[in-house]
């Protein structure tokens, strides 16, 4: 039969997760959390407290980092990876139980470093991290005991029937060895005091008669046996101070004889102490920490681990002087590594045609890494400094050059009576045309165009003039205006004194202003000439969206985008009159586009161009 936790053969009592013997897991509670903290300095960081009394204390980073967990007592005395050492994974003893420091492979594993202790601790520990790098956060998880709960050492340590608590114990089960009657002869008077059952707290008295004594079981002589010391128990480490505990055996008083436990008085056997022993320091070793990560994921490249001078002293590995170690060969420090071959660059295309029809483009080609088994693969997998362009300048030679304009401001300048209407106009290389323009010429499209928004009623209001400049040339500035009340009449203003205007809400007078960036609008060229005089054709203009420095931009709202082509002359043919004014080429309207009909040979060779042009343009036939 098996043994129970309560010392009782036979017993099924197993101890529960709060450490009690037979306990239903109600008695204590679960304290977990994670620790998310961003951390911004370097150094030592307090995340959690493992309070006195803790068990199953589980603390563990949740995923890699260059990060370290660190354990103190707050004495002040450092248990793991105190004062910026890096302890070895292994068992260390403080607060009173053993923790399990864990640091997974560098290299195969992607888990975070750990520490685990059953407990209990018999005072209160700090669980730091030495933050290197940004926190992938921390769990934590102990138990507790609850209110009136006995102690799982209290259960462990007393004896069978002792008080708990103040509290006396109830087995679930009787032995009768506890229940037997003592007799006791008063040695002084030789008169038997009689026979009186004595019962051990916690323990029912048995049925059997009072002048019985258990068969088998000898009269108890408390005066004639005694506990003796025999020895010691074995050093718990052979080197670097261990404990040991003194062995106590009942004996006879006079020949010293040991006997069976049950001859003496349990209640007076001596309790064990701990005593150090094998005190002299364990020779030194070095201390071989895991490789670091190879320097290089392809080709050859170096790899590094830490080698420390360690001593084993008070179950603590210590760091020492490595000139404690010099009896020993040091390991290496360093190491080549490959990982893999690398992979090499490879040109797939040939370069593309030029961006731009004229003037400085961009051409490409595609560039691939590929792997040694003829795979695509990452960037960073080939040497980045070895890498062949994939992208050039071209220069497609001088372009033309064209008026663009935005379109007309939707709103008059005056809200009635006359106004005007604004647009931008810039000069820019223009790739529709093909005409050998040598720049836009004197010939600027004008900015402003005039509207009327009908008559003026004669009513009160507030005028507002123009704004003055910004105050600044770019950013936040400000900017003022004159406001005056007025009555408004045909052609004239009247102005009035504010008062008659107090009942309107008054413009502001000063305003804040931002010149730059203005944002991006779209510019375009005048339109072309139409491709046909008549039936039908089309015109074309360029459209580019632009930004405040008049660069390229992809800004612009694409459903305002203005048309790039339109039809244009579909009206019908007229038939022509004169019969001896044709035009003797299909493309005499590029003629006329060119403006080479002020010259006799193209004013001939395309008659009714010229002459169609001339008739809507009076003036634009002349003699050179």
């Amino acid at each position: 039969q098996s043994i129970g936790c309560d010392d009782y053969l036979g017993s099924d009592k197993v101890i529960d997760k709060c450490g009690i013997c037979g306990g239903d897991n109600t008695a204590c509670k679960v304290v977990s959390g994670v620790f998310k903290h961003t951390l911004t300095n370097l150094g030592y960081h307090k995340i959690v407290e493992i309070p006195e009394g803790a068990t199953k204390i589980n603390i563990t980073e949740m995923s890699k980092s260059n990060n370290y967990l660190a354990l103190r007592s707050r004495s002040g005395r450092s248990i793991i990876n105190g004062n910026w050492a890096i302890d070895r994974p292994g068992r260390y003893e403080g607060g009173g139980t053993m923790f399990t420091y864990k640091r997974p492979n560098e290299i195969s594993s992607t888990a975070g470093e750990s520490f685990l202790a059953d407990g209990p601790t018999n005072e209160v520990l700090d669980v730091y991290m030495i933050h290197q790098q940004p926190n992938p956060g921390i769990h934590y998880e102990y138990i507790i005991p609850g209110d009136n709960v006995i102690s799982p050492q209290l259960l462990a340590h007393r004896r069978p029937g002792e008080p708990l608590n103040g509290q006396l114990g109830m087995p679930e089960s009787t032995n009768h060895e506890d229940e037997d009657l003592h007799r006791e002869t008063d040695t002084l008077t030789g008169q038997s005091a009689g026979t009186f059952p004595v019962i051990q707290p916690g323990r029912f008295p048995s049925h059997q008669p009072e002048n019985q004594v258990p068969a088998g079981q000898p009269p108890r002589q408390n005066r004639e046996y005694n506990w003796k010391q025999i020895g010691k128990t074995e050093c718990t480490t052979t080197c670097g101070k261990g404990s040991q505990y003194p062995v106590f055996h009942c004996v006879n008083r006079i020949t010293h004889e040991e006997v069976s436990e049950s001859y003496c008085d349990s209640s007076t056997k001596p309790i064990p102490e701990e005593e150090a022993c094998n005190l002299f320091p364990c020779p030194a070793f070095w201390d071989i920490g895991e490789w670091s990560e190879c320097s290089k994921t392809c080709g050859l490249g170096m790899q590094h681990r830490q080698i420390l001078c360690r001593q084993m002293y008070a179950n603590r590995t210590l760091t020492v002087q490595q000139y404690r170690c010099h009896h020993l060969e040091k390991p290496e420090t360093t190491s080549t590594c490959q990982l893999k071959i690398c992979s090499e660059w490879q040109i797939r295309t040939e370069w593309t045609s030029c961006s731009v029809p004229c003037g400085v483009g961009q051409r490409t080609r595609d560039v691939k890494c590929v792997s040694n088994l003829g795979d695509i693969v990452d960037d960073e997998e080939c040497n980045m400094k070895l890498r062949p362009n994939d992208i050039e300048n071209c220069d497609m030679g001088p372009c033309a050059k064209s008026w663009f304009l935005t379109e007309w401001s939707d709103r008059c300048s005056a809200e009635c009576g006359d106004g005007v209407r604004t647009r931008s106009v810039v000069c820019m290389t223009n790739h529709v045309s093909s005409l050998p323009l040598e720049g836009c010429g004197n010939n600027r499209p004008s900015e402003t165009t005039s509207c009327n928004n009908g008559p003026c009623a004669g009513k009160v209001e507030w005028f507002a003039g123009g704004w003055t400049q910004c105050s600044t040339e770019c950013g936040s500035g400000t900017q003022q205006r004159e406001v005056i009340c007025v009555r408004k009449t045909e052609g004239n203003f009247d102005v009035l004194n504010p008062y008659e205007c107090s009942y309107l809400e008054k413009p502001p007078s000063q305003q804040s202003c931002y010149l730059k960036p203005c944002g991006s609008k779209w510019f375009h060229t005048e339109w072309s000439t139409c491709s046909k005089s008549c039936e039908g054709g089309f015109r074309v203009r360029e459209v580019r969206c632009l930004s405040d420095d008049m660069t390229a931009s992809t800004q612009c709202d694409p459903q305002l985008k203005p048309e790039e082509k339109e039809p244009c002359n579909t009206q019908d043919c007229i038939p022509e009159i004169d019969e001896n004014c044709k035009d003797k080429y299909y493309n005499c309207n590029v003629v006329v586009q060119a403006r080479l009909c002020v010259y006799t040979y193209y004013k001939t060779a395309c008659c009714a161009s010229c002459t169609r042009v001339a008739n809507r343009q009076p003036g634009f036939l002349g003699r050179r």
